[in-house]
């Protein structure tokens, strides 16, 4: 696999950005961690054995997501996230300081974020004819936090907080590739739990002709 771009593969659909050399490779992008953990930070060696114990609990079992994966692909149909052991190790292997007992947390934050932004292009393309051909599935995807949309610019401009992560993921409509760019912002704390963790996904198709034409149909209220 390239540096942030992942096709043929059966791992999570999230962006990663020098991802190490491992099918085992599947936490969300480095800056986007931060939103969810702390960095890392050298640990007694007294925690560390204890941490080492403490492993040997995380969940080995995968998640099957609703995400389709293009027919072009063999084996399972949709994308697998990771289980809270290869999230760990993957975490491990970039210098980060996971703690056993967030895996339980952040594993299922991290597939419900990939789910919503699927949902949010199922939005999309709901009025494309894609329901001819079984619907869209996703070819690949790619992430890089420091590459700011045009849209994601303009906001800032205006007093609006940066995104703390950006993906691109490439659509099959029917034989024809549609390209979508994400922006993830971090939403307004949960008024129910401020420990919760809010997110605000900005969806849409990327600034492609066909993108446009997208676009545009919806401002006039044509989708």
């Amino acid at each position: 696999m390239d540096s942030g771009k992942h096709e043929g593969s059966t791992e999570c659909p999230v962006g990663h950005k020098a991802m190490p050399q491992s099918s085992e490779s599947c936490p969300v992008d480095h800056s986007a961690r931060t939103t969810w953990m702390k960095p890392a930070t050298t640990l007694p060696a007294s925690q560390s054995a204890n941490a080492s114990t403490a492993e040997t609990s995380l969940g080995k079992e995968r998640e099957v997501s609703s995400i389709p994966r293009s027919k072009s692909f063999t084996g399972s149909s949709n994308w697998v996230y990771p289980s809270e052991e290869m999230f760990f190790n993957a975490m491990k292997r970039k210098n980060w300081n996971p703690q056993v007992q967030d895996m339980k947390t952040v594993v299922p934050i991290h597939n419900a974020v990939n789910e919503r932004a699927w949902m949010e292009i199922l939005k999309w393309e709901a009025s494309a004819g894609a329901s001819s051909c079984g619907g869209p599935k996703l070819i690949s995807f790619s992430g890089d936090s420091s590459k700011l949309t045009p849209r994601a610019r303009i906001n800032m401009l205006f007093g609006y907080q940066r995104p703390f992560d950006r993906h691109d993921w490439v659509v099959d409509r029917c034989g024809k590739r549609i390209e979508y760019v994400i922006d993830f912002y971090t939403g307004k704390p949960n008024p129910g739990n401020a420990n919760i963790p809010s997110f605000y996904l900005d969806v849409r198709p990327k600034l492609t002709p066909e993108g446009c034409w997208m676009r545009f149909q919806k401002f006039v209220g044509l989708t």
